[in-house]
């Protein structure tokens, strides 16, 4: 058997694999088994922030995993420390905590939310937004969209979903009761939508009103996504939770949870914990990760590269009459089509490019941020090529 007939006997049915296996990668390129080498404008989705095996990243996992890799939390290690401080001093917050991964941070800020509210002896809901992802895991699945949730019985109670953008019907819930308000400052799976600066500074204002935490999930459009590190500094706000993963570790899993000390001090002794989260290689590939980001001001890098990509598709939407819009922030971009799209991505990577497609007609573009401009304008050509081919292809049937 080749290694797909070996991978649809042995793995759970869960994903919709792309026909090509892939064996290695280095910065914004992937080669497959067959030798086709792709420019690379998914990252992992959104993972790769500083494009594959970026070399201090590999050195940094290197050196590590020579000297310690994992004893648990019953022991304070360097890594784990040092990358807590860097966070820290990076963020408008006091403290953190480490996870394997954005769906862990994601419950674990459902905890901290749930024991904030039984200390204030608030009986209210938590609000999330329509077209939210926050995650796979139970708790994560009951603050996202409901077709993630059918069949799976019933969701954690004390949750209620709102429009996204619509500071009134947040407003219907707004009471001394109210627990929290989960938000993605930019939607990814949703179809990359980017809430507004006035919404959110509303947000932050209703929550300090009614003594509610204001969590930010930031773990697809955070670590210098956005054009900033936190996605937050682009509204001017600052919550009182973030979730981080995704880009945090260079490709190396790793997720966080930060906050502020009134927040971090709900959760004493013993009320959460880890085995793996916050192990010395994790935090070694997280803190050499930082490390780059800083050194090749890739906050900026992200910024001036996708106006520049944004700006080269929306000059195509003249003669290109199936594309609908062009939006984003950083290098988090979609690009909503006026039809169903899913075929746009595999046309996308016969022409060695490799995207997605979200919400059923928005290409998600989001590339290492060390992307070259070379590659970004074989992405953009990409793009365009496949959306023509494709509304043909459709306007036929």
């Amino acid at each position: 058997m080749d290694i797909k007939q070996q991978d649809a006997q042995y793995h759970f049915k869960t994903y919709k694999r792309y026909p090509v296996t892939l064996t290695k990668g280095y910065g914004s390129r992937v080669w497959d088994d067959k030798g086709k080498e792709y420019v690379d404008a998914l990252a992992g989705i959104a993972v790769n922030n500083v494009g594959h095996c970026h070399p201090k990243v590999v050195e940094a996992i290197q050196v590590q995993a020579s000297e310690l890799m994992h004893v648990s939390n019953f022991f304070t290690t360097k890594p784990q420390v040092d990358l807590a401080r860097e966070l820290i001093n990076l963020s408008n917050h006091d403290r953190v905590f480490f996870a394997n991964s954005g769906t862990e941070a994601v419950e674990g800020a459902i905890k901290i939310a749930r024991r904030f509210a039984e200390k204030k002896g608030k009986k209210g809901p938590m609000i999330t937004m329509n077209g939210a992802f926050h995650g796979r895991s139970m708790g994560a699945l009951a603050l996202g969209q409901k077709k993630y949730q059918e069949g799976f019985g019933e969701m954690l109670s004390g949750v209620v979903q709102v429009p996204f953008n619509d500071l009134k019907a947040v407003e219907e819930y707004a009471n001394d009761d109210l627990v929290a308000v989960f938000i993605e400052p930019v939607q990814g799976e949703g179809g990359i939508h980017v809430a507004d600066k006035d919404y959110m500074n509303e947000l932050r204002a209703l929550c300090y009103e009614y003594d509610a935490l204001l969590i930010f999930d930031e773990i697809q459009c955070g670590i210098a996504r956005s054009g900033n590190f936190f996605a937050y500094e682009l509204f001017d706000v600052v919550p009182d939770i973030v979730t981080l993963a995704k880009g945090l570790g260079g490709g190396f899993p790793i997720g966080a949870i930060i906050a502020t000390e009134k927040v971090a001090d709900v959760i004493e002794y013993g009320k959460h914990g880890t085995t793996f989260g916050g192990n010395p290689l994790a935090c070694a590939a997280g803190l050499a990760t930082l490390k780059v980001i800083e050194e090749e001001n890739l906050a900026r890098e992200a910024e001036e590269k996708g106006k520049w990509l944004r700006e080269r598709i929306q000059a195509e939407m003249t003669i290109e009459p199936g594309i609908e819009e062009v939006r984003g922030v950083g290098l988090m971009n979609g690009v909503q089509l006026n039809f169903p799209g899913s075929n746009v991505a595999m046309r996308m990577l016969e022409k060695g490019v490799i995207a997605n497609v979200t919400a059923s007609n928005v290409v998600r573009l989001v590339p290492a941020l060390n992307i070259t401009y070379e590659e970004l304008e074989i992405v953009a050509e990409a793009v365009v090529e496949s959306i023509t081919e494709e509304r043909k292809e459709q306007a036929k049937s």
